[in-house]
């Protein structure tokens, strides 16, 4: 399970509007019959207009600064292995959706307890992902890609005259180029925006800033797990537990579906493994046998090689888990960490 928390975007290609995001989240239901088009949908109806969540969330802003975010994004991105498990199906999701919404409301630091009735949020389904910039396989194909480009303008130069050249020794390298780049899908290149295959189901969940009431903020951007500061003269809660409403997103997701989460599954996990790879592999090597095995299979489906690791003597490499933990920071960051 993979969940990235990140505030509306206020640069310059942006409005103080969701309407764009929104416009967005439509983009695949473009290209599908109405029977197969996913809804938004939030904590009591399955249906709701893409008008309706605009003018929800663009209306839920009272007090709040220009340069406050008025709406948060959660992406929710459950495993290759998650997905099989409840059989890829929207239902399912939905009632996980609405189940961790629960889990992020319980999240915030306040005097009074946060419910999920008091979240103003809408969540839709999406079935496709694309490759984008900082992934892998980008990253590896990219200089490639740039002598491709760069032997693909002088061959052009060459047959307009304006430099000299062996324009089929060009063509050669340019072939065996297309031929060596290490990425592709159906025999094409791997590029930014690139569909990916496989399933790729995930959760886009818009989340007002404000509470459904229009009264108080609800930010899960905070800095503070908790603290407590004076307003008026008198001391306020404040805060949002970050990791405790991840730990609590794995757990909800393996109690409504009776899901046996493997350790490397974890965000405890991935957090000690790009924090501290020794105590990863420790930890990895404590595991009891049949567990350590899927383990290990499942890390190398990440496409990162783990070195075996004996039952009887831990032998720690760190120069290869430093490697592991890169391709894992890559995995987590690109939201595909597919284990």
């Amino acid at each position: 399970m993979y969940i990235a928390i990140t505030p509306q975007k206020l640069d310059s290609g942006y409005s103080s509007s969701v309407s764009d995001y929104v416009a967005y989240l439509e983009k695949e239901n473009e290209t599908l019959e109405p029977e197969n088009q996913e809804f938004f949908f939030n904590q009591t109806e399955d249906r709701v207009s893409p008008e309706t969540v605009i003018s929800e969330i663009d209306g839920n802003t009272a007090k709040l600064k220009k340069t406050e975010p008025k709406f948060y994004s959660l992406i929710v991105s459950p495993s290759q292995r998650e997905l099989k498990a409840i059989q890829n199906q929207p239902d399912a999701l939905k009632n996980y959706t609405r189940e961790l919404m629960k889990d992020y409301a319980a999240s915030f630091y306040r005097d009074t307890p946060i419910t999920v009735d008091q979240i103003k949020y809408y969540a839709k389904i999406e079935h496709e992902r694309t490759y984008r910039g900082f992934e892998k396989e980008i990253l590896e194909n990219a200089p490639y890609r740039k002598r491709i480009v760069r032997l693909q303008n002088n061959i052009r130069k060459v047959g307009r005259g304006e430099m000299e050249g062996n324009v089929k020794k060009m063509e050669k390298e340019l072939a065996q180029l297309q031929r060596d780049i290490p990425h592709k899908i159906n025999g094409k290149p791997i590029t930014v925006g690139t569909k990916k295959e496989g399933v790729q189901t995930h959760i886009h969940i818009i989340v007002s800033r404000k509470d459904v009431t229009n009264t108080f903020s609800l930010s899960p951007g905070s800095k503070y797990k908790t603290s407590e500061v004076e307003m008026h003269g008198k001391k306020v809660q404040r805060g949002f537990h970050r990791e405790q409403f991840f730990e609590a997103s794995e757990k909800t997701f393996d109690r409504l579906f009776q899901y046996d989460r493997n350790f490397v599954e974890t965000y405890r996990a991935k957090k000690t493994l790009v924090k501290d790879p020794r105590a990863f592999q420790l930890l990895l090597a404590g595991l009891p046998l049949s567990e350590k095995a899927l383990a290990l299979k499942l890390l190398n489906k990440t496409g990162i090689r783990v070195p075996s690791i004996p039952t009887n003597k831990v032998q720690v490499a760190l120069k290869i888990f430093h490697r592991i933990k890169r391709g894992m920071e890559r995995a987590i960051q690109s939201a595909s960490i597919g284990i």
